[in-house]
This record gives structure tokens, C-alpha cells and sequence, in this order.
């Protein structure tokens, strides 16, 4: 089956943007299998820039666009990034996109405890977006999510309200956070619902009908492996699994249907918001990394911390990810720097590890065990072959490939979607 799924290899913002739209421009149908709209991606199409959190990227290029069962739906963040693409120019409609009835559905009370509990956290802060993913999330495993489907039931709606509202007015009454009232949710799900009910459908089998035509399904996964609830750096993590199996159960396809799993990572390492982070350089070398990269969230527009690559991290995120090959990014950021540096070990308390550990205090006091390198004075920039790339950076390329056990399939030399080099079709990979 020549499917393929697309997931991060660090903390997000690995610029998979310009590749899901490079291999969307290919497929016949893109999935959203997992997160809301606390990720984002910057879509570049001639002179108009997208910014996606909750749309398939595929939309841009004219393509069916999925948001699988695995995704929390904010109704009025889709709604309002549907209006804001229409103004550009895109079509979506039920005929082009389509939602899984059985989404769970991000009410107004998520985000208004998500930044409840962030300020009453403290110093323990986690980071979140404040957008009310983890708390929908919180609801559907706890089976009192209002789904898509429920907004076509007004006696389901009722009876769920008042579950719901039990439950989180008694927390943002602990936390002293206004309350909310049913009929208040109610007018605000009558509002939402004849706009957003024609999208929902039984994707599962839209999906298992595309797959026996043949056609080409991409996956599109949100944040990534090290913000897995899992696999990640618990509890500085997101509230879903963001690893490549999760495209079978957030679209409702069986596992064969993932295909070629392209891990997308960054030439050197970012992350948004708290917790650990062994590479990160805090002198004029990562100020430097975060200049030229334009290292700002494309959600929340904060700064990102920067660092060396983290060999260690991509390794397992290639193991626990299950990766095919790796897309490098940003290869062109590190021109012109004299000597560059990867992550291969940690140290903690005086002992080599060679994996990440999984508890927090001993996260928070690994240090890195660095390998240097030469840098290269030369250009990446716009590379189309590997001849076009300097010595070093060529050199540099292959020792990732050696410590994280996964060749470059792909590597970007600019945000330009034709400045990529290919070694490995993933659609017709075998």
C-alpha cells in the first residue's frame, strides 16, 4: 500500500509544513489522525502563506481532507480557520473535507480550565497552550465527551451537559474560575451546529473505500514523538499518542494501512514552552540558531529554545516512532558556522547513559555528551543534489544517519518547496 505517515522526531516544530505539503501535492487524500489546534503548520503556496492547526494540509493543494476520531474538534477554532481559507482562495465544504462524527468536541469550560490549572500549577507549570486539549481529552477517556455525532441529538446533548458541567464547575469553582451555566453551552452549541454537522461522516469508511481504490493516503501527525503521552518527556508531554501507530486508530484504518513512516527532524533541536532539555544552549550560539531559523511557534508565536542535535532523542523517537527514513530540515540554519556539535549520551551523576531517562528529577539533571565537528563556511542553501552541499555538511548528514539507526530519505535546504533532495520516493518506497 503506498500510504505514508508523517510524524515529528522531537518536540514539534521540525518544519513539517513545507514536507506534508511537498508529499499532499501527491497523495489523493490527507489525514488528521491526532491532537487539536495546539500544533500548527506554515503552508508557503506562490505568494500566500497558510497557517493550519486543525485543516489538513492537503486542503492547499486541492486535496480530500480527513480530521479522524483521534483529533479534539474546537468548533470555533475550525470554523474560523475554514473562513480565514476561504478568504484565500481554498474550497471547503463537506465535499472536500470531512470530520469523524465520533470526534470529541473542545467546549468553552476546556480552555477556560486548561489556563485555570496552568496558573494554579505554578513553578510546575507544564506549558500548554491553554486551548483545552488535555482536559477534552480528560473527557473522552473519562466517556463523557459530547462527540460530532451527539450535535444531530438534542436529548443526548442535555444529559451529557449536565455530566459534564458537574464535573468541570466543581474544578473551576476549586481553582476560583468563573463558572459556566447549561443554557449558556446549549445557545453556544445551537450556534455552532448547522455550520459544522453537514462536515461529519463516517470517515472509516470513506478511508477503507480510498484504500481499495488504490489511492495514496497521507497521514499527518500534530507536535511530536517527545510530546508523546507515552514516549515522551512525561509529564512536559501532550495529551495524545503522536507516534506513527496512532494514524491507524485516530483515522479508523488498520495498522497496514500506515505505510512508510517519514520522521521529520530538524538539523539541530527546538522546543516551545517547559520542561527538559539536554542540548539546549543558552549563549550566543543558540540565540544565533533561533535568529536565522525564525524560531517562533506558529500557534503561540513564542520564542523556542534551541539547541544542539540530540542524537539520543531521534534515536528513540525512531525505535518508538517506528520510522521509515528521516526528512532532515533546516540544514542551511548551520551554514557558516565553524565547528557544530550532536548530542550523542547523556551524563547523570557522574554515569554515561546512552538512553533518556523516564524520571523527571533525573530529566532535569542529565547533561549532554557532546561531539564536535567542523562546520562549513560554504552554503546549503537551495541544495538540489548532494554534490551542491559542502564536505562537512555532507559528513555531518551521515553520522545522524549512524547514531539515530535511520537513513535521510529526504533532506530541505530552504523553506522553498523545490529546494529538496530526494533519496527515497516515500510513496513508492518498498
Amino acid at each position: 500500500m503506498s500510504n505514508v505517515t508523517v510524524i515529528g522526531t522531537q518536540w514539534g516544530d521540525e518544519g513539517k509544513g513545507k514536507i506534508v505539503d511537498w508529499l499532499a501535492s501527491r497523495a489523493d487524500v490527507v489525514v488528521r489522525f491526532q491532537g487539536g489546534h495546539n500544533a500548527g503548520h506554515t503552508l508557503v503556496v506562490g505568494d500566500q502563506v497558510y497557517k493550519l492547526s486543525l485543516l489538513p494540509s492537503g486542503l492547499v493543494r486541492g486535496k480530500r481532507g480527513v480530521i479522524g476520531n483521534g483529533v479534539v474538534v474546537d468548533p470555533e477554532a475550525l470554523l474560523a480557520e475554514i473562513d480565514r481559507v476561504s478568504a484565500q482562495g481554498l474550497k471547503v465544504t463537506p465535499e472536500t473535507l470531512a470530520v469523524s462524527e465520533t470526534a470529541p468536541l473542545i467546549l468553552p469550560f476546556h480552555g477556560a480550565l486548561d489556563r485555570a490549572r496552568e496558573k494554579a500549577r505554578g513553578s510546575h507549570k507544564i506549558g500548554t497552550t491553554g486551548r483545552g486539549i488535555g482536559p477534552a481529552y480528560e473527557d473522552k477517556v473519562a466517556r463523557r465527551a459530547i462527540r460530532l455525532c451527539d450535535l444531530a441529538e438534542p436529548e443526548t446533548l442535555d444529559w451529557k451537559l449536565d455530566e459534564l458541567l458537574l464535573h468541570h464547575n466543581t474544578l473551576l469553582k476549586g481553582l476560583g474560575a468563573p463558572t459556566y451555566t447549561k443554557q449558556e453551552l446549549l445557545d453556544w452549541l445551537a450556534a455552532i451546529t448547522p455550520r459544522l454537522l453537514p462536515y461529519a461522516r463516517p470517515v472509516w469508511d470513506d478511508l477503507d473505500e480510498a484504500g481499495r481504490k488504490g489511492e495514496r493516503i497521507l497521514f499527518e501527525g500534530a507536535q511530536a514523538v517527545m510530546l508523546d503521552v507515552d514516549h515522551g518527556t512525561y509529564p512536559f508531554v501532550t495529551s495524545s499518542n503522536t507516534v506513527a501507530a496512532t494514524a491507524a486508530s485516530g483515522s479508523g484504518m488498520g495498522p497496514k494501512a500506515i505505510g512508510f513512516v517519514l520522521g521529520i527532524a530538524k538539523a539541530y533541536t527546538t522546543r516551545v514552552g517547559e520542561g527538559p532539555f539536554p542540548s539546549e544552549l543558552f549563549d550566543d550560539v543558540g540565540r544565533g540558531l533561533g535568529e536565522r531559523g525564525h524560531e517562533f511557534g506558529t500557534v503561540t508565536g513564542r520564542p523556542r529554545r534551541c539547541g544542539w542535535f540530540d542524537a539520543v532523542m531521534v534515536r528513540r523517537a525512531v525505535r518508538v516512532g517506528g520510522v521509515t527514513g528521516l526528512a532532515l530540515t533546516k540544514l542551511d540554519v548551520l551554514d557558516g558556522m565553524e565547528e557544530v556539535a550532536i548530542c550523542v549520551g547523556y551524563e547523570l551523576d557522574g554515569k554515561r547513559l546512552d538512553s533518556f531517562p523516564s524520571a523527571p528529577g533525573a530529566q532535569a539533571r542529565v547533561k549532554p555528551v557532546l561531539e564536535k565537528m567542523p562546520g562549513w563556511s560554504e552554503t546549503t542553501a537551495g541544495a538540489r543534489s548532494w554534490a551542491e552541499l559542502p564536505a562537512n555538511a555532507v559528513k555531518y548528514v551521515r553520522r545522524i544517519e549512524e547514531l539515530t539507526g535511520a537513513p535521510v530519505t529526504l533532506l530541505s535546504t530552504s523553506p522553498e518547496r523545490d529546494d529538496t533532495i530526494l533519496m527515497q520516493d516515500p510513496f513508492v518506497a518498498r
